[in-house]
């Protein structure tokens, strides 16, 4: 009998510290870090670094390379004679169209003449890295074959990775409601005022999806296709007709200047003569007659 009590007492001593069928043990389970979604997005350019996103795992740490979208823009200017300042423009633009549209296309050009000895030009343009790096690696010796030089040279860049990401990710959730709206249509077949509000949804979807695919084409085009602005501008000969044509420029001026200011001295005569007139009568009265009578009533 006292073995018996004794197994009862060790049984309900065990299910105490166990739990029983009617006790719930309540456990504090960490979550595991869950690593955020990141687009798989192909590299651009061959310009541009890489900045490194460091995630903490279970296995200490490993840092993932993100390709970094870099849009540059370069400047460059020539100071050429005169006659070389048209055919090296020409040059430019017929080297990129030969190179083709996927890897130069021409935006703006143009020139302008101002004499014999005055011009200037611009060439606006947008081509790959590789094939920009080869025309500035040749400008300056193009430059002094023409017997002209290269008066400055820019280079800016902007990062678009962020903005880039970020509208790649905003595309891809559009996309994704897009399905759900697209299967909601065609699963769930409800009443009208339904279906038209699902529809409408779904426009307004395809639409943000329409313009969110061309912003990231033009980002990507920006990265794809650097800039590059060239301005062309004469080199001055000190001994040229140009150099002496403000002293020809006086010369030939100047009985036009004589007779400009001979036909100012003329219409002011004629404008102030009235005035002359006028002020001489008064004068004469002011002489003649009152200050005769003041000066004979000073003396009485």
């Amino acid at each position: 009998m006292r073995t018996r009590i004794t197994l009862l007492a060790f049984s309900a001593l065990a299910l105490a510290a166990c739990g029983g069928p009617g006790n719930i043990v309540s456990r504090d389970i960490a979550p595991a870090a869950m690593p955020a979604p990141m687009s798989e997005l192909q590299a651009s350019s061959d310009a541009g670094g890489k900045y490194y996103d460091e995630r903490a795992d279970g296995s200490g740490g490993e840092t993932a390379a993100v390709q970094q979208y870099i849009a540059y823009s370069h400047s460059i200017g020539l100071r050429l004679p005169v006659a070389a300042i048209e055919p090296t423009l020409q040059g430019h633009i017929d080297a990129c169209n030969k190179a083709g549209p996927s890897v130069c296309m021409v935006t703006n050009s143009w020139m302008n003449s101002y004499s014999e000895d005055e011009a200037s030009a611009s060439l606006y343009l947008r081509a790959t890295p590789d094939w920009i790096d080869t025309f500035l690696n040749g400008v300056e010796a193009e430059a002094e074959a023409a017997k002209g030089e290269v008066t400055n040279r820019q280079t800016t860049a902007e990062d678009l990775t962020v903005s880039i990401i970020d509208t790649d990710a905003r595309l891809k959730a559009q996309e994704t409601l897009q399905t759900r709206l697209e299967q909601l249509l065609a699963d769930r077949p409800g009443k009208l005022g339904e279906l038209l509000e699902t529809e409408r949804e779904l426009a307004r979807v395809n639409g943000e999806i329409d313009s969110l695919k061309s912003t990231l084409a033009a980002l990507r085009q920006r990265v794809d296709m650097s800039q590059l602005s060239i301005s062309y501008e004469t080199k001055r000969n000190p001994v040229s007709q140009g150099a002496l044509q403000p002293l020809a420029r006086a010369f030939g001026d100047f009985f036009y200047n004589l007779s400009s200011a001979l036909a100012a001295v003329i219409t002011a005569f004629a404008v102030g003569l009235p005035w002359l007139a006028l002020i001489g009568a008064f004068l004469w009265i002011w002489l003649k007659l009152i200050w005769p009578r003041i000066r004979r009533k000073k003396k009485a």
